[in-house]
């Protein structure tokens, strides 16, 4: 996320950026000492795609400040 960004690691911190998804199960967090995102809880696909064929989580970047 940082290297798509063109931001350094340290501007993850001080920008303020956080990952937001709908719902109050947050899957997915940024890795502060990488700058990856990464998974943040067990993703169930049968849980939470019962039925549907293609299963989609979406998740925003948010970013403070400008870019």
């Amino acid at each position: 996320v940082a290297k798509d960004l063109g931001l350094q690691l340290p501007e993850i911190r001080d920008r303020g950026v956080r990952i937001a998804s709908e719902g109050r199960t947050h899957y997915f967090a940024l890795h502060g000492k990488t700058g990856h995102l990464v998974t943040a809880e067990r993703i169930d696909r049968e849980q939470l795609c019962e039925g549907v064929q293609q299963c989609v989580l979406r998740c925003e970047l948010v970013v403070e400040g400008e870019m």
